[in-house]
């Protein structure tokens, strides 16, 4: 087991830093990332407000999504996010006709599904383990009578 829950954070490691990088890249230079991407969704039926206040968002979201993760810190619940993230991003680049970005971002999105579903068994190397832990020995304190 602890190879795995080792393997766990291998894997949960890459994801988050990806992320986090992503999201820390953007900031400095956020108006042109927004505006670089809702001109590129121009030919699309998406309204431009939307795309931009979305791409606004989006740097904020990576960099929190990729911090969480590299700490591991409500591990389940960012994977669940991360995964609405990808569903719509692929939705975007879908509209785009842009398929490479498709396959990657549902490989990101697989990624996202699997850190969530052995999250519970795995995820022993994370703050969200610590705080189990911490939680399971209160329930089995014994009573004080």
């Amino acid at each position: 087991m602890k190879n795995a829950a080792f393997s766990y954070l291998l894997a949960r490691l890459p994801l988050g830093m990806s992320m986090f990088g992503h999201g820390l890249l953007r900031l400095p230079k956020l108006t042109q990332f927004s505006e670089g991407m809702a001109e590129s969704f121009k030919a699309t039926w998406l309204p431009q407000a939307l795309v931009q206040q979305f791409a606004y968002f989006l740097p904020y979201l990576e960099l929190n999504i990729g911090a969480l993760l590299l700490i591991g810190l409500f591990t389940r619940a960012v994977s669940t996010v991360g995964v609405l993230l990808m569903v719509a991003l692929i939705f975007g680049s879908s509209l785009q006709e842009n398929w490479n970005a498709v396959a990657t971002q549902m490989f990101y999105g697989v990624y996202f599904a699997l850190l969530y579903a052995f999250e519970h068994k795995y995820n022993r190397y994370s703050i969200d383990s610590g705080i189990r832990g911490h939680r399971s020995k209160k329930k089995k304190a014994p009573a004080v009578q």
